[in-house]
């Protein structure tokens, strides 16, 4: 069933979902007769393709995610909490390169989250999560090594690398943590199904959100006015999001 779920689900990303629509109209052309069809099909393909690489579309659709929690700013009412759990956000485990370009964009902020939180915090742990779906050396090995080489101790990190998804990692911190409150680190736009995941083990998770995609920009650009690749990987950390919050709902996970 993962390895169902992470084949099917990019089939529906962006980019994906415009060349199949793309290809389905270029196939109306070429192969039948319905040709005013598959103009309008490959016009369609043409306009979502140019759609969702705007910012103010791919915006419009990541920020109701990234925003349902506020980042954790004061710190005075977390200051017993004992555990810092930092969620798995990929890596390539190149021994050719350094560690910090192992570690993908994500990984690496939640990390730097994580540690300011377990510096600014007195007597807590760090829990660094995630296992070894698609590659040989689990993400939280890969944490670790970044987070020991900059200076964490090591009898304050505890690894858990054995999880496939958030839903495992949810699963197996509980073991660690138990009834205890926690400050659950990781990408403001995976912190709402994070968040459910966790609670509905009766978990009691502080959310961190961090790796902000959508920012209030203090300025305009001609940038702006144009598509760009950086809509589209927006739009797709979105439409990831929202197809695992409804496969999470129908597996009755949340």
């Amino acid at each position: 069933m993962f390895l169902l779920k992470k084949i099917v689900a990019p089939l529906f990303f962006p980019i994906p979902l415009c060349i199949e629509v793309l290809l389905l109209g270029l196939f109306l052309l070429w192969f039948t007769r319905k040709q005013k069809t598959g103009k309008i099909v490959v016009s369609m393909g043409v306009v979502l393709l140019a759609t969702l690489s705007y910012d103010a579309v791919s915006d419009a659709l990541l920020k109701p995610l990234e925003y349902q929690h506020p980042p954790l700013m004061k710190l005075e009412d977390v200051r017993d909490v004992k555990w810092v759990v930092v969620l798995g956000g990929g890596h390539t485990s190149d021994p050719k390169v350094s560690v910090t370009s192992q570690l993908s964009r994500s990984s690496m902020v939640r990390l730097v989250e994580g540690i300011r939180l377990h510096k600014l915090l007195p007597e807590n742990r760090l829990v660094l999560s995630g296992g070894s779906a698609f590659d040989p050396v689990p993400n939280a090995e890969v944490l670790s090594g970044l987070a020991l080489a900059i200076g964490v101790d090591q009898q304050d990190v505890i690894l858990e690398s054995v999880s496939k998804d958030t839903r495992d990692e949810a699963r197996l911190v509980k073991g660690i943590v138990g009834n205890d409150r926690f400050i659950l680190v990781t990408s403001a736009s995976h912190m709402p199904r994070s968040m459910a995941l966790f609670q509905k083990l009766g978990m009691k998770p502080i959310p961190a959100p961090t790796d902000h995609s959508v920012k209030e920009r203090q300025g305009m650009g001609p940038w702006m006015f144009f598509p760009n690749a950086g809509g589209l990987t927006k739009a797709e950390r979105a439409f990831y999001e929202y197809l695992g919050l409804v496969w999470a709902k129908l597996r009755g996970q949340i």
